[in-house]
């Protein structure tokens, strides 16, 4: 019974030990960006692990953040995208900073580029950069949006 009690002591003697000696990772905050909008979003990764984030958008400043195989980077997101129109080709859009460059097939012709930020509207405006053909494909390069931007093809 006493060596029972002795190795007790003993065993938490040493687990006490290693908390005491064990210490945390520092981190700090040094600055910090409040501003509007957030949202959330959830998934599986390829791996199968599940993931979720939720935040607020910030300002540009609020630089990158990265963890194992994840990043996020802070600031105010744009999305530049294709709608495709029915019998129209497919559009490419490359970012080349601080440009973007839309282009499709040049044997596609009798099409206008067009855009328009708000899809929830009809304001589709024919874009004004010329088209510059490269290898058999039509480009044109517009200089990228502070917001939503979005293209198509019209015949």
């Amino acid at each position: 019974m006493r060596r029972l009690v002795t190795f007790h002591m003993l065993l938490g003697g040493f687990l006490f030990g290693a908390v005491i000696l064990s210490q945390a990772q520092n981190y700090s905050l040094s600055w910090f960006t409040i501003a509007g909008g957030g949202g959330s979003s959830s998934g599986t990764a390829t791996n199968g692990t599940a993931y979720a984030v939720s935040g607020t958008i910030g300002q540009s400043d609020a630089g990158v953040l990265s963890g194992g195989p994840y990043t996020v980077t802070g600031g105010f997101w744009g999305v530049i995208g294709s709608v495709q129109t029915p019998g129209s080709p497919l559009l490419n859009i490359t970012v080349a900073s601080p440009n973007v460059k839309i282009s499709w097939p040049a044997s596609a012709t009798g099409f206008t580029l067009q855009k328009n930020s708000d899809l929830n509207t009809t304001n589709w405006t024919t874009v004004t950069q010329s088209t510059n053909v490269v290898n058999g494909t039509n480009i044109v390069t517009v200089p990228a949006p502070n917001g939503n931007l979005f293209f198509r093809l019209k015949n």
